[in-house]
Formats: structure tokens, C-alpha cells, sequence
């Protein structure tokens, strides 16, 4: 009985230490291990802190900076990303931040930037537990599964098709700009905040364009999505980036699992209802979804299920398409706005090509093309 007592403590024992090894190596002896190779290679940087390496200094200084009001005179460098323009400054081109106990190496040459980008399988994406969070999708997948994804959504993107969401986005900026005459008068100076303006207007773009639906309809997709960032960024980066901290029952993760279901709901709905009417042979809207879900079930009855996507695949691709496009594009939409500001003569040659080439006329795509203007100011 003794000698089973003995085996057994000697048995737990050993799983200890294998794991306690396990646990040091990853926030310590990896992170002391990568540092020496990268400063035996050029590279420098802060020294690693036990876990949160750089996090704390890069939330306190991002903080800092947002609780201050642009100055146009001023570098937005500085502003938008604080920590990495001191790190630049300080050690040079060639330096390395911390995220946790994960090493990120700045890079500027723009031969080495090609290089990484071409060579997917050799240069796979960094870490990324944001990614499983907000959504998964192309954006985030590697090698064949990447090669997969873009195969069966590249369809959706065709000019022939990219042509044809023209009225939407038509559609949807004089919505708001309609909005605007109600509230600003025809005299005089007057503070109107865009950014909720242009939120709701990129939203409902891609309601229209990729759903089919109304921004009203697509709202609490949308509400769910901005609570789930916004949970993200007021956590601490601490717990974002330790795998474990994010499995602990706190209230704010619990929240983040409950908007996740929520989400997987409203989504895999709308795909259910969009599949059985493919399926029935009614007419479909030609949005991104009705193509993506096409181009799909083609791929699955030619070469079979494992050469498509399956239903969650799908899920996640529609809340990439929310999340990607949403923000970016009103946040590009801020910017250039803020740029014609500061920039008043650009401002007003913008403003004359757009009389000119438009007049009065609702924008079409061949007249797109001949802004050269404009089209510079939102594209670069």
C-alpha cells in the first residue's frame, strides 16, 4: 500500500514539474531565449519583463495620449502610435517591441516587407488572440486554409461586381448627408460630431452590399460587434495576451462568450434562410453573401465538403465582413476629412472636381474613373 502511495506522489510530482517547467519556459526562458537571438542579430529593445513586457508602458502611454486634444500643427505620429514612434526614436529601425511574453520586431525596409508578404508559408501571421475573439476568416488564416477562403470570396470582389454596389453606397452617404441639412443651419458656424454619422453610414453600406439588409436590421449585429471591441480594449493588455486569464469566469468574459453566442445566432440565421432559398431556386439579392454561399455550394458538389466552407467557416466570414469594413472605412473616412481641414486648398480642388465631373448627376462608375483628385486622397 505503501509502494502505491509512493508511486502515486511520485507520479504527481512529475506532472508538476513538467508543467512548472512548461509555464517558465513560456514567460520566461523563451522569452530570454529570443531576446539574446534577435540582439545577436542587430536588433534592439527594451529588456523582457517577466509577462507583460511592454504592455502596461504601451497601454499607459496610448492612454495618455487619447486623454489629449490634436493639435493640427502637431506629428499624429506621436498620437496614434505612441509607444512604437518613442521605441523607433530611441533605438533606431532595427528594434523589437514586447506583447507579453511575445517579441515583435518592427520592420521598415520595404524590400524586407515584400519579401515577408510573398513567402506566406515561411512567414506565417504572429499571434493573435484578438483574432478568436472578434472573428476569425481570412484575415487571420495560413496556407491552404487562407488559399481556400480567398478561392471561394474572391468571386464577390469582381469589378463586375464592385460596380453594381455603386447606387448602395450612394444610397447610404446621401442618407446621411440628408441627415446633415436637417441639423446644420444655412448660416453661420456650427459643431456637428461625424463620427456616429459616418459609423451609421459605412454600416448600413455594408448591410446593403454584403447582406442585402437595412442597416435597422443589421443594428444589433453591429452593437454586439462594438461592445465586443470595446470590452476588448478596456481590458487589461495583461489579460488579452496570457491564453489562460481569458478562460477565468470574470464578468467582462463572460459577457465577451454570451455577445460570441449571440452573434453565431443572428448570423447563422440569416445564412440559413439565404441557403434554403438558393437552395429553392429563388431569385437571389447578388450581394456578398448570396455569392459567397453560391460560389461555396459549387465548390462542395464538384470537389466535396472538405474543398468548401463549412457553416461556422461561413460564420465567420460574415462577421469579418461587418468588423473589417465598418471601422476601417469610417475611420478613412475621418482622416480624409481631417486632412481637407488642415489642407483648406485641397479642400477646395476636391470640392471643384467633384462639381465638375458629377454636377448634379448621381455618381456612376465610369465617372469614378476620372477623378484624379479625389481618388488619390482616399486611396493613398
Amino acid at each position: 500500500m505503501e509502494l502505491i502511495h509512493s508511486f502515486l506522489s511520485l507520479c504527481c510530482t512529475v506532472v508538476v514539474v513538467i508543467y512548472a517547467w512548461k509555464i517558465m519556459n513560456f514567460v520566461w526562458f523563451r522569452p530570454k531565449k529570443m531576446e539574446k537571438i534577435l540582439r545577436q542579430q542587430g536588433f534592439v529593445g527594451k529588456p523582457y519583463r517577466f509577462l507583460v513586457g511592454d504592455l502596461n508602458e504601451m497601454k499607459n502611454m496610448g492612454n495618455e495620449a487619447l486623454s489629449k486634444p490634436i493639435d493640427f500643427s502637431d506629428d499624429f505620429v506621436p498620437r496614434i502610435i505612441p509607444f512604437i514612434h518613442k521605441t523607433v526614436t530611441n533605438h533606431g529601425e532595427n528594434c523589437f517591441i514586447w506583447l507579453g511574453p511575445y517579441p515583435a520586431v518592427l520592420i521598415f525596409d520595404p524590400d524586407i516587407v515584400r519579401e515577408v508578404l510573398s513567402k506566406t508559408y515561411v512567414f506565417q501571421k504572429p499571434y493573435n488572440p484578438l483574432a478568436n475573439v472578434l472573428a476569425r476568416g481570412l484575415a487571420s488564416y495560413e496556407t491552404d486554409k487562407w488559399a481556400k477562403h480567398r478561392r471561394l470570396i474572391n468571386p464577390a470582389f469582381h469589378l463586375d461586381k464592385v460596380k453594381h454596389m455603386i447606387p448602395s453606397f450612394h444610397k447610404c452617404c446621401a442618407e446621411m448627408l440628408s441627415k446633415w441639412e436637417k441639423i446644420v443651419p444655412s448660416e453661420g458656424c456650427f459643431e456637428l460630431d461625424v463620427w456616429p454619422y459616418l459609423q451609421t453610414m459605412t454600416s448600413d453600406a455594408i448591410s446593403l452590399t454584403a447582406f442585402g439588409t437595412s442597416y435597422e436590421q443589421g443594428r444589433k449585429i453591429f452593437e454586439l460587434q462594438k461592445e465586443q471591441a470595446t470590452l476588448i480594449t478596456k481590458s487589461n493588455l495583461f489579460s488579452t495576451f496570457i491564453l489562460a486569464w481569458r478562460y477565468l469566469p470574470t464578468k467582462t468574459n463572460r459577457r465577451m462568450k454570451r455577445i460570441i453566442t449571440e452573434l453565431e445566432s443572428l448570423l447563422r440565421a440569416i445564412i440559413d434562410q439565404r441557403t434554403k432559398a438558393i437552395e429553392a431556386g429563388e431569385a437571389t439579392s447578388n450581394d456578398l453573401l448570396d455569392i459567397l454561399l453560391e460560389s461555396n455550394s459549387k465548390e462542395i458538389k464538384q470537389n466535396g465538403h472538405k474543398f468548401g466552407m463549412s457553416l461556422q467557416d461561413v460564420i465567420e466570414e460574415c462577421k469579418l465582413f461587418y468588423l473589417a469594413g465598418q471601422e476601417t472605412t469610417s475611420s478613412l473616412l475621418v482622416w480624409t476629412m481631417i486632412l481637407l481641414s488642415k489642407y483648406l486648398d485641397w479642400q477646395a480642388r476636391a470640392r471643384e472636381e467633384v462639381l465638375h465631373v458629377f454636377r448634379s448627376e448621381t455618381p456612376n462608375f465610369q465617372d469614378l474613373g476620372r477623378l484624379k483628385i479625389v481618388r488619390p486622397l482616399l486611396v493613398g
